[in-house]
C-alpha cells in the first residue's frame, strides 16, 4: 500500500519538479540543463548496445560531497578493472560540475532519473549496467526494485544512517525492511551504522570503513593554498567551511567575538548559488572583504596549479572562498578550521579532509550526520566541540594563543585521518567479486539463449 501510494505522489510530483528545476535555474543554470535525463533519457551513442560486452559499473553521487568521497573508489575501480566503463550520476549540477572537475572524459555522465518505474526501467535498458553503486545515504524504492527486477546487483556504498534518520525509516515497519532488504549488499562505515542499517531490514551487511579517510587534496590544491598563505603573511587564519544558510551570521557573531589581532577569516559557503548573498551579508556587517575570485587570479605557470596574488591587504578582515572545488586549499591556508553545518541543526559536514590537511578542527553541538568520525577525531584529540558563537571564539581564542597546543592538535588531526584510511581497498574487493558474479551471470544467461 505504502509503495502504491509513494508511486502516485511521484506521478503528481514529477511535472511540479521541473518547474521547480526551472526556478532554482534563475540561481543556477546548471539545473536548466539536461533535464531529459532526469526522465531516463539518454543522450544518442552514450549509452550501451546489445552486443558492448564491456562491463558498465554505475556510481551514483549526489553532490558535491558523495562526488568527492566516491574519487578513490573511482579511480580505485578502473585500475581495477581497465576493461570496464564507469557511468557516473548525480542529482545536483555542482555534483556534475565536480565530477567533470575530477574526471574529465574519462567517465560517463547522466543525471539519475526521477524514482518512477517506467523511468528507471528507461534508464536501465539504455545503460544496462553490470554493477551498480549508490553513495552513503541514497535510498530510492523504485530504484532498488527496478535493479533488482533487472538482475542488476545493487550496493549501498560507504553507508550511514544516524540515529535520527533510523528512527524516522523505522516508523515504516515492514515497508522500510522490504526497502533496505533490496540492496544486494551494504558497506556500512561503522558498526553503529550496520547495526542500524540491519535492523531496517539491510542483508549482507559488512563495516569496511569510511572512504572519506582515502580521500586527500591534490598536490596542487595545496600549492595553491600554500602561495596564497604566503600572500596573506604572518597573520593568524582560520577557515569556516561548508556554511550554510543562516551559520554565517553565527559564525560572524564569533569573529566579532574573537578578539585576536589581525586575524582573518576565510568564510567558505557550501553552496555556490549564496556566494553574492554571502557578500552582501558581510557588508552589511560593516567588514572589509576580498573575493578569491577578484583576489587570486594570475596563474605562476601552464600546469602549476598555483596563483600568485598581490599581497591581501592587512585592512581586509574576510576572504570569501567564491570558488569550488578548492577546499583543500583553504585547508592548507589556514591555521585552524571551523566546520560548519554543526551550529544549527544541520547534522554537520565532513571534518575528515581538514584533519588529512593537518588542521586542527572545530565543530559545532549539531553533527548527527558524522557522529562517529567527530566524536572519534574529538576522542583523538584532533577536534574541539563548541556550542555556540561565544564558544566557538573561546576556543578559536584559546588555540590561536596556545602555540604548543594548536601543534599537538595539528599532528593529532594527521595521525587521525592516517589511522583510519584502508576503505577503499576492501571496497574494492567487496564490488570486483560482485561483478565478476554480475558477468558470469550475464555470460550464462546469453549462452543459454
Amino acid at each position: 500500500m505504502l509503495r502504491a501510494v509513494y508511486r502516485a505522489l511521484w506521478w503528481i510530483v514529477a511535472p511540479l519538479a521541473v518547474l521547480r528545476l526551472l526556478i532554482r535555474s534563475r540561481r543556477e543554470r546548471g539545473y536548466r540543463e539536461h533535464i531529459g535525463e532526469r526522465f531516463g533519457r539518454v543522450p544518442p551513442r552514450s549509452g550501451r548496445s546489445a552486443d558492448d560486452l564491456a562491463p558498465l559499473i554505475w556510481v551514483h553521487a549526489v553532490s558535491v560531497g558523495e562526488t568527492r568521497a566516491a574519487q578513490p573508489l573511482i579511480e580505485a575501480l578502473m585500475k581495477a578493472h581497465p576493461e570496464a566503463r564507469i557511468l557516473l550520476t548525480h542529482m545536483t549540477p555542482n555534483g556534475r560540475a565536480t565530477g567533470v572537475e575530477l574526471f574529465g572524459e574519462r567517465v560517463l555522465r547522466s543525471y539519475l532519473p526521477y524514482d518512477l518505474p517506467v523511468l528507471v526501467r528507461r534508464f536501465l535498458r539504455a545503460w544496462r549496467p553490470s554493477l551498480s553503486i549508490v553513495m552513503e545515504t541514497e535510498v530510492w524504492p523504485t530504484l532498488i526494485d527496478e535493479c533488482k527486477r533487472a538482475d542488476v546487483p545493487l550496493v549501498l556504498t560507504n553507508a550511514r544512517m544516524s540515529e535520527r534518520s533510523y528512527r524516522r525509516a523505522a516508523r515504516f515497519g515492514r515497508a522500510v525492511r522490504e526497502v533496505f532488504g533490496g540492496f544486494s549488499r551494504v558497506l556500512a562505515q561503522t558498526p553503529s551504522d550496520a547495526e542500524r542499517l540491519t535492523a531496517l531490514g539491510a542483508r549482507n551487511v559488512v563495516v569496511l570503513g569510511n572512504l572519506k579517510f582515502d580521500m586527500s587534496a591534490p598536490p596542487e590544491l595545496v600549492a595553491r593554498g600554500q602561495v596564497w598563505r604566503a600572500a596573506i603573511g604572518g597573520r593568524p587564519v582560520w577557515v569556516a567551511a561548508s556554511t550554510r544558510e543562516g551559520e554565517e551570521t553565527l559564525v560572524l557573531r564569533a569573529f566579532a567575538a574573537l578578539k585576536v589581532p589581525d586575524a582573518l577569516l576565510i568564510l567558505v559557503p557550501r553552496h555556490p548559488q549564496r556566494f553574492d548573498e554571502v557578500s552582501a551579508l558581510l557588508a552589511s556587517h560593516g567588514l572589509t572583504s576580498a573575493r578569491r575570485s577578484v583576489w587570486a587570479l594570475k596563474p605562476v605557470a601552464a600546469g602549476s596549479g598555483a596563483d600568485v596574488p598581490k599581497p591581501l591587504p592587512q585592512s581586509v578582515q574576510v576572504l570569501l572562498g567564491d570558488s569550488m572545488g578548492e577546499l583543500g586549499a583553504y585547508y592548507a591556508a589556514a591555521d585552524l578550521a571551523f566546520i560548519g553545518g554543526s551550529l544549527l541543526p544541520l547534522g554537520g559536514q565532513n571534518l575528515i579532509e581538514a584533519c588529512a590537511a593537518s588542521v586542527p578542527v572545530l565543530i559545532g553541538p549539531h553533527t548527527f550526520n558524522f557522529t562517529q568520525a567527530t566524536n572519534d577525531a574529538i576522542a583523538a584529540g584532533a577536534a574541539l566541540r563548541v556550542q555556540d558563537p561565544q564558544d566557538l571564539a573561546r576556543g578559536l581564542r584559546e588555540i590561536f594563543n596556545d602555540r604548543a597546543r594548536r601543534l599537538a592538535m595539528s599532528a593529532a588531526a594527521s595521525a587521525f585521518a592516517a589511522r583510519h584510511r584502508g576503505a577503499t581497498e576492501h571496497t574494492v574487493s567487496v564490488l570486483s567479486a560482485l561483478l565478476e558474479e554480475s558477468e558470469a551471470a550475464k555470460h550464462a544467461a546469453a549462452s543459454s539463449d
